[in-house]
């Protein structure tokens, strides 16, 4: 995966010229093993969402079900932030056709790879107990029926929705063709209360919109053919994608004041405590509006103090980081290569 960059104009007025943003790539880098980890756990969890589960025998796994949740709450939509970041310059740079056909290349090719390579490896322990399933109504399973009513792109489902995201985004460029083209303006100080009063203003709109949304796509729905595993998590994927590209044209990442990331954590210790307080008192999913507003001012605060620290603190990068930061996006087809052995 390339290094992030954010076009700054040059001194004699051509082209702009690249500046690395080495704290996003870091911050990928972090996400990526989250995602790493998030999966290798979710076989020995009492989730079963995965190729491969190993029977729970006992309580251990309740750590692993905490942490699968904890990371769903925020993990994905932190990704589709930082995309939509990169996307309004990346247009701007090539254009709508070749923006279009980069990602169609770049997103596209590994995606049907895997839906017609690896995810049919994957699934076809699955195929014996579906198989014997048909028989026992009378009914003859060959395996090309299986495969087409079970295709899925799997994990792939980011660089699924990411790829709509990117066309939706083109074709309203498109449709504003005629209108005064925008570009990156310079970051201009936010003062602390204007950030809160911006972040809290979000979490809370992101709140309502998801538990509108959750009323009729409930937690822990499939969307199968499309394959999304989390769909209950849209509002949050959607609004963070469109955050991402409204912050590049604004200067938001650079413009977030120090203190932002004090306040993110806090939010985010105080959703923490809340829940525990709720989890012990009324139930886990007695108050589902409280879950749901508790759950989006978690995700805000520690995507808020995540950014602000690593802009801070880790925007640099040693040979190690860079040869990561170079592979983030292919680890994932080496993890499924791991599962396979």
């Amino acid at each position: 995966m390339k290094a992030a960059t954010l076009p700054t104009a040059t001194q004699d007025g051509g082209p702009p010229a690249p500046r690395r943003l080495l704290y996003i790539d870091n911050l990928r880098i972090m996400l990526t093993a989250l995602v790493v980890i998030h999966h290798a756990a979710v076989p020995y969890s009492d989730i079963p969402m995965w190729y491969y589960i190993e029977p729970v025998h006992d309580r251990s796994a309740i750590a692993l079900d905490i942490l699968l949740i904890f990371n769903q709450t925020f993990f994905m939509g932190f990704f589709f932030l930082i995309s939509g970041y990169f996307v309004p310059t990346s247009y701007d740079r090539k254009g709508p056709g070749k923006f279009l056909r980069e990602r169609l290349i770049r997103l596209g090719i590994p995606l049907v790879i895997f839906i017609i390579v690896l995810s049919p490896i994957l699934s076809a322990g699955f195929y014996p107990m579906a198989k014997a399933d048909e028989a026992a109504k009378g009914i003859d399973l060959p395996y090309w029926r299986f495969y087409l009513t079970t295709w899925s792109p799997g994990p792939m489902w980011f660089v699924e929705v990411l790829l709509v995201f990117c066309a939706l985004y083109a074709m309203v460029r498109g449709l504003r063709a005629g209108h005064p083209d925008e570009r990156p303006s310079e970051a201009t100080p936010t003062t602390l209360p204007r950030a809160i009063l911006a972040i809290l203003g979000y979490a809370l709109a992101l709140a309502a919109l998801t538990y509108l949304w959750r009323i009729f796509v409930p937690a822990g729905q499939y969307w199968p053919i499309v394959g999304l595993p989390t769909p209950t998590y849209l509002p949050q994927y959607t609004t963070l994608f469109v955050i991402g590209l409204i912050a590049c044209r604004r200067g938001w990442a650079h413009a977030l004041p120090v203190s932002a990331g004090w306040f993110g954590l806090a939010l985010l210790l105080c959703m923490i405590a809340s829940a525990v307080i709720m989890s012990l008192t009324t139930g886990p999913r007695s108050v589902a509006m409280a879950w749901t507003a508790l759950e989006s001012l978690g995700a805000v605060g520690i995507i808020v103090a995540l950014f602000v620290l690593f802009r801070q603190r880790f925007n640099r990068q040693g040979r190690l980081a860079r040869t990561l930061s170079e592979h983030a996006y292919t680890v994932y087809f080496r993890f499924f290569r791991l599962l396979r052995r």
